[in-house]
């Protein structure tokens, strides 16, 4: 009905997400994108994990060229809703009252209290799951890219905040520069750079929770090919991996409406 009435839809399900003529977008990496609004009235939002490493990868493409992207997820039980996050809750509780080996495993396939879970959404036939694959889809629709990307995302016992360990091999020839990746990172937007692991300080969840950042640290290049760099981001996928990503979709598409 919101279509059909002319207003522009921005999607927050995965419904849209990989559907021709329907936008997929992160502001700060396709903005050109969301005036392809008009096609379907439809804007889709991406998946959480997805916007995160998107924001990361998008400044360090555009410096030396992405060959591969390979990203290990450990991803907050708010992830699967409030079910999760109270379920992580009542085991935990359940711990210190001694009585964890009783406790009720409904929101996940274990019990996720003191434990981490390799296996988010559903297994896909290729041995990946549904999760890994949106992100290796997703992220080259929105970047316009066909490199290659492979995840393993895993469950872990934080309440809210993505994490990710992102291996970066850039194109043949390239020899990374650290300094000069830290610095693309540092100049793009909304994301926040920290790292000094020798003072104890890098992106962790109780950092970025309740915050609109996109973090990352634990910049460091390969010990045996030039071309690879590793990083470490963090962000609040309750809000840019879903609420804020979304609020920026239309501030960008209002934007861009009042310059036509």
């Amino acid at each position: 009905y919101a279509v059909e009435s002319g207003a522009v839809v921005i999607d927050n399900t995965s419904h849209f997400r990989m559907v021709e003529d329907v936008p997929l977008v992160v502001p700060e990496v396709n903005p050109e994108d969301i005036e392809k609004w008009e096609e379907r009235g439809i804007i889709a939002n991406p998946n959480c994990s997805t916007i995160q490493m998107v924001q990361l990868l998008k400044p360090l493409h555009d410096l030396y060229g992405i060959k591969r992207v390979d990203v290990s997820t450990y991803q907050a039980v708010s992830g699967a809703g409030k079910a999760g996050m109270e379920e992580l809750v009542k085991q935990m509780q359940s711990f210190f009252n001694f009585t964890l080996d009783d406790a009720k495993v409904e929101a996940f396939a274990h019990q996720i209290a003191l434990n981490v879970i390799p296996h988010i959404d559903v297994p896909q036939a290729n041995g990946y799951t549904k999760e890994e694959m949106k992100m290796v889809n997703e992220t080259n629709k929105i970047m316009h890219s066909d490199f290659a990307v492979s995840a393993t995302c895993v469950r872990v016992p934080v309440l809210r905040s993505h994490s990710e360990s992102i291996t970066i091999t850039f194109d043949e020839g390239v020899n990374v520069d650290v300094d000069e990746a830290r610095k693309v990172l540092e100049a793009f937007e909304n994301v926040t750079v920290i790292d000094d692991i020798a003072n104890n300080k890098y992106p962790m969840p109780i950092i970025s929770t309740d915050t609109d950042e996109t973090y990352v640290g634990r910049i460091r290049k390969d010990l045996y090919a030039d071309n690879i760099l590793h990083i470490w981001g963090v962000a609040d996928q309750v809000r840019v991996g879903a609420a804020t990503n979304a609020v920026r979709i239309a501030q960008k598409w209002i934007q861009l409406e009042e310059e036509a």
